[in-house]
């Protein structure tokens, strides 16, 4: 974040009302610590001004002009209640400032029909989500109040399981008063009922059909091999099929694999479980084993579930080329996998190398599918693209198809990058939309920078 302030400490908004300290630091506005009994102020630009006058949200609000040289600014100022990005709000002390929230969620939305929230400003005394132009990912409406509950993590206010995980101390009840509150309509959360079977709770097919932008193969697979399964349960249990099989994704650093499956994994909104290097790796003797053993336990009695197991060469190579140590982690793998799958569980592998995995590791029954994920086509990066550019400000003059195809062969997260950078540079100009100048420095960005490239030396 930037701490560049538009007026300088010390200057003096009105009498006794001095600017003490940067607080929040948007594109389009600033707030500030204030000395005095007010607490903070609030400072927008003459065209996000405009912007909340033209939906209407200043009808009953007084923004204050304020000239700096040649810039005029307005502000507001507040007292000690809630004024901050909705992204940086902390999460609620008690029920009533979740009910503050979610009320002035609904009273936004009477005059902001369409806008996304997910960076607004969010002022409690006046009851209001004021909305600034997006430059990351728009959320929508149920996202944006689950994270304000979960203190910042993206989960939907109807995932009521997951996010009674987040916030130990919300109860069901008090949750359904908040998404009433918020104006949302509320849905069955079969997850959150009590448990008699695992199989019991595979929650319904969620209405929005599971898309995975620019994968049409990868997303059949998925629609096919896990989510029919999750949503038709009666259908495959009289077959003899409690869940759906585990699967691992293998191919380059790059490909999609990681997005694919966090894009599953958000859509099947189950508690999701990571084993890599870092969460499992240890230098002591059993602690590698113990700490798998906790994950799988933990994902059964939390089940449905899903457990990613991330870059598996790194401790599920071979036994023949380890020692001791390598045998007893695989061995932990081969008694867990099939347990937890009888428990609802799903686990998920992704490698570069599955050449260097243990061949038992991989047979059917414990992992079914083996999926190669290729460099992503033309094509698929379009469909990237398209999908990481909803929701931002951006020129319809953009030549999506041409960028596509410079992009083309490049791993996925150049892609990501790309649309990242050109927001940023549209941000840097003060832009209000990404625009051909903004997407051509960013794709130069991408295109000059290679594995061969020296690392930029800075400093001495």
């Amino acid at each position: 974040m930037a701490k560049d302030p538009w007026l300088p400490l010390g200057f003096e908004l009105q009498r006794n009302l001095k600017i003490r300290s940067l607080e929040y630091d948007g594109t389009y506005y600033q707030i500030y610590a204030l000395s005095g009994k007010e607490a903070r102020a609030l400072l927008a630009r003459e065209d996000l001004h405009r912007l909340w006058v033209h939906h209407g949200l200043l009808d009953n609000i007084l923004l204050l002009p304020v000239l700096f040289g040649s810039a005029k600014f307005f502000y507001l100022t507040n007292d000690q209640r809630a004024l901050a990005p909705v992204f940086a709000c902390p999460r609620p002390f008690d029920l009533n400032e979740a009910l503050a929230f979610a009320t002035a969620l609904r009273r936004t939305r009477v005059s902001v029909k369409d806008t996304p929230l997910s960076e607004a400003v969010y002022l409690e005394k006046y009851s209001l989500l004021l909305p600034t132009p997006i430059m990351s990912q728009a959320l929508p409406d149920e996202v944006v109040l689950g994270r304000y509950l979960s203190g910042g993590v993206e989960v939907s206010c109807f995932s009521k399981r997951r996010l009674k995980s987040l916030v130990p101390g919300l109860s069901m009840d008090a949750l359904e008063r908040v998404i009433t509150a918020a104006g949302l309509e509320s849905v069955p959360d079969l997850a959150a009922m009590p448990a008699i079977t695992p199989e019991e709770l595979l929650p319904t097919r969620p209405k929005a059909r599971f898309t995975l932008a620019g994968r049409s193969e990868l997303e059949l697979f998925f629609l096919d091999h896990i989510i029919d399964i999750v949503g038709n349960p009666e259908r495959y249990q009289a077959m003899g099929i409690d869940s759906p099989s585990s699967f691992v994704l293998y191919g380059p650093p790059g490909c999609g694999k990681t997005y694919a499956v966090e894009k599953l994994a958000e859509y099947l909104d189950w508690p999701v479980f990571t084993i890599d290097s870092g969460s499992v790796g240890s230098m002591y003797i059993h602690e590698t084993s113990r700490k798998i053993a906790d994950i799988f336990k933990t994902a059964m009695e939390q089940s449905p579930a899903v457990i990613i197991i991330d870059e598996m060469e790194a401790f599920l190579s071979e036994r023949d080329a380890g020692g001791h140590h390598r045998i007893e982690e695989v061995a932990e793998f081969l008694r867990k996998i099939p347990e937890a799958q009888k428990h609802g569980v799903l686990i998920i592998g992704m490698t570069n190398r599955p050449d260097l995995i243990d061949p038992a590791i991989l047979r059917r029954g414990r992992f079914d599918h083996l999926i190669k994920v290729e460099m992503p086509t033309t094509e698929e990066v379009l469909a990237v693209l398209a999908g990481l550019l909803e929701g931002k400000p951006h020129s319809s003059e953009l030549g999506l198809e041409a960028l596509a195809v410079k992009l083309s062969g490049r791993p996925l997260s150049d892609v990501s990058y790309f649309v990242r950078e050109a927001a940023r540079l549209t941000a840097k100009g003060a832009k209000m939309e990404i625009d051909e100048e903004s997407a051509s420095e960013a794709l130069s960005a991408v295109l000059a920078r290679s594995l061969e490239d020296k690392a930029v030396k800075i400093g001495f």
